[in-house]
């Protein structure tokens, strides 16, 4: 593998335009990544203490938690020893380890983002069906495949990596290895990596959104049959949090790879990733815990027991 990709190490820029204040973004994103960590935990430790939250959605929730976790896992510890540190290397094996990581939790993300779409459409528009449909063994098979699809995406897009010849600059333009800002480093043919992408992200990214576009437009349509407002409401309270999520991810993603900028392209595509591999992160324990009354019935809960157990 060295001798194929010439590179043993690789040099990442990290925050170029924000060197001056590089102790004041260290503090803040260290604050936003144990926040992320320790709020994502919190949620799954509620889903599995209190038997009240054992139910598809929050079966779905605790997967999204972990993954999310895993994803913010995957670049700020290192952004942050590199910011601590003033080092900017990586190592040629890291980088490969990375990519694979940052792509299969990305995909996973969105993969289970549809899922809970999905299930939100049955808790709708088929209420009297929902425990039929929403069975355990669908659950857990629609959280396997999209394990599954996920690995085998990432994996796809790193065989092809490690398959390039890196022998020229080895300056990546980012806080991380990403899968874009490596190719244009490469001095081999890309055309079966951009291939890949393509396919790969009509599968993981843009399939799934369109399929949550669709359950939303379902959704919508079954809202609007409902005479009371008071339905209403309750339908919209239903799917508010994932809706809320599903904006903040997919927004950042569309953001970045449908509407590049032509001036200071990087700083834009710096500021993007860190919305959605540390901000939306972040947020979704809040946003699934302040609009939801289960999750702040368990967090209540779990705080009595602490304080007043023997």
């Amino acid at each position: 593998m060295d001798n194929q990709s010439c590179a043993s190490e690789f040099i990442l820029l990290g925050l170029p335009s924000w060197t001056e204040k590089q102790s004041q973004y260290y503090a803040l994103f260290l604050i936003m990544y144990l926040t992320t960590v320790l709020g994502n935990l919190l949620i799954i430790l509620l889903i599995r203490l209190d038997s009240r939250l054992h139910t598809p959605m929050y079966f779905f929730l605790s997967h999204l938690a972990l993954t999310d976790d895993s994803f913010s896992s995957v670049t700020a510890p290192k952004m942050l020893f590199n910011m601590q540190t003033q080092s900017q290397s990586i190592s040629y094996a890291g980088c490969v380890t990375q990519v694979y990581f940052f792509l299969y939790f990305g995909c996973l993300d969105s993969l289970l983002l549809t899922s809970m779409a999905y299930d939100r459409y049955v808790a709708i528009c088929h209420p009297l069906h929902y425990i039929t449909i929403m069975s355990q063994s669908l659950c857990y098979m629609l959280v396997t495949v999209s394990w599954t699809l996920s690995c085998a995406g990432a994996l796809s897009h790193t065989l092809l990596l490690i398959r390039l010849s890196f022998c020229g600059d080895n300056v990546v333009p980012h806080f991380f290895c990403d899968l874009s800002a490596l190719l244009k480093l490469s001095s081999s043919d890309t055309t079966a990596n951009d291939l890949a992408i393509f396919s790969v992200g009509m599968a993981g990214i843009t399939v799934p959104f369109i399929c949550i576009l669709v359950s939303y437009g379902r959704i919508g349509a079954t809202i609007l049959k409902v005479p009371s407002t008071k339905g209403i409401f309750k339908a919209l309270s239903t799917c508010g949090s994932h809706l809320t999520v599903v904006s903040l991810y997919y927004g950042s993603v569309i953001g970045l790879y449908f509407f590049p900028s032509a001036n200071n392209s990087n700083d834009k595509d710096v500021i993007v990733t860190i919305m959605y591999t540390l901000v939306t992160p972040m947020l979704n324990p809040f946003i699934y815990s302040l609009r939801n009354r289960d999750m702040k019935g368990a967090l209540g809960n779990l705080l009595h027991r602490t304080i007043f157990s023997p």
